[in-house]
């Protein structure tokens, strides 16, 4: 099981070279990919503020992935919340603590380019 950082999602689904070699290999393998719900939020902001140019809505990039049988959107609930706000990090982005607090419910590894989701959690790939 592998949880993808909304950076790594988009780059899984849009632009497959922006990924290291590492993490395509591991996203090209079998396995159930996890992706939190704040990334569809996070997304949905960044295009509402121009921010983000995608070839679909957010809406859209919704039914896709609910499309692709080893893709999961998982909830934020309230486990998910307090694991975020229990986590011993400064980090201050919400949207990478929930991340962070998805893959470690979940046992899973964490694909991601961010340096500092990097050196908090060892579980990362990239």
């Amino acid at each position: 099981m592998v949880v993808l950082d909304t950076c790594g999602l988009l780059w899984r689904l849009f632009e497959p070279q922006s990924l290291s070699r590492k993490a395509a290999r591991l996203l090209s393998g079998p396995g159930k990919l996890l992706v939190s719900s704040i990334s569809i939020w996070e997304i949905a902001v960044k295009q509402r503020k121009n921010q983000l140019k995608l070839p679909v809505s957010p809406r859209e990039l919704v039914r896709l992935l609910g499309e692709v049988e080893e893709v999961s959107i998982v909830p934020v609930d309230e486990q998910i919340w307090l694991e975020a706000t229990e986590l011993d990090w400064s980090h201050g982005d919400p949207a990478d603590r929930v991340i962070v607090a998805t893959a470690r419910i979940n046992g899973a590894r964490l694909v991601t380019s961010d340096r500092a989701i990097r050196s908090f959690y060892r579980k990362t790939v990239w």
